[in-house]
């Protein structure tokens, strides 16, 4: 028997917006390693989850932001993780998303990211994202906020429009790319950048084959 046939089955298909302080393009996603002046990633990562279950429990509808502090690359693990959800956000709901986002309930890309970090705590309160394709952005109150644009054309000043296709891609297979900013503070990880990576994108991630 698959080990994934012994798990609960789960499903999540949304939208994620991920910021972090590479160079805008990531090199992560094509050597392993961050363009980062330190070496480090450093990540704000907004998802809303539009379609989702684990088990019987249903997931749809929840917005979620996902602070992560790598002191390297992230296959080099050792990072710390803070969790940001709403009020709304059962118990149940949320022991859900805490076993597929460590990596307990196998499935990519969690099975592979829930091993790099150590989770450090737990925020609740609203999270808002606005949703405008490239133009996107979220926030949270206590928390921070994050906003995206394109790139521009640097001799015109004119947008730029850039997209990353992953064949096989495990976070996602499309990536439109720009420039963003982010200033988030949570739970002893505080980060600020500007005209940094920022990752527009669809998910589809299952621990069913």
């Amino acid at each position: 028997m698959n080990a994934t046939q012994t798990m609960t089955a789960w499903r999540l298909k949304g939208k994620g917006y991920e910021f972090c302080n590479c160079q805008p393009g990531c090199t992560c996603n094509f050597s392993g390693f961050p363009t980062s002046a330190d070496g480090s990633c450093k990540a704000a990562i907004g998802a809303h989850i539009i379609e989702g279950h684990c088990g019987d429990v249903d997931l749809a509808d929840i917005k979620a932001i996902a602070v992560i502090d790598w002191p390297g690359a992230i296959h080099d693990g050792n990072g710390k993780a803070v969790f940001v959800v709403p009020e709304a956000v059962t118990e149940e709901q949320l022991n859900c998303l805490a076993q597929i986002f460590t990596g307990q309930l196998g499935g990519l890309p969690w099975s592979i990211l829930g091993t790099t970090y150590e989770v450090t705590g737990v925020v609740r309160t609203d999270v808002e994202i606005d949703d405008d394709g490239i133009n996107s952005g979220f926030r949270a109150p206590g928390v921070g906020e994050a906003k995206g644009t394109t790139l521009k054309n640097p001799v015109t000043g004119e947008d730029h429009s850039v997209a990353i296709v992953l064949e096989t891609g495990f976070i996602w297979t499309r990536g439109d790319c720009g420039q963003g900013s982010f200033r988030v503070q949570a739970e002893g990880i505080d980060l600020n950048f500007e005209n940094s990576n920022w990752i527009y994108y669809e998910f589809d991630w299952t621990n069913q084959d």
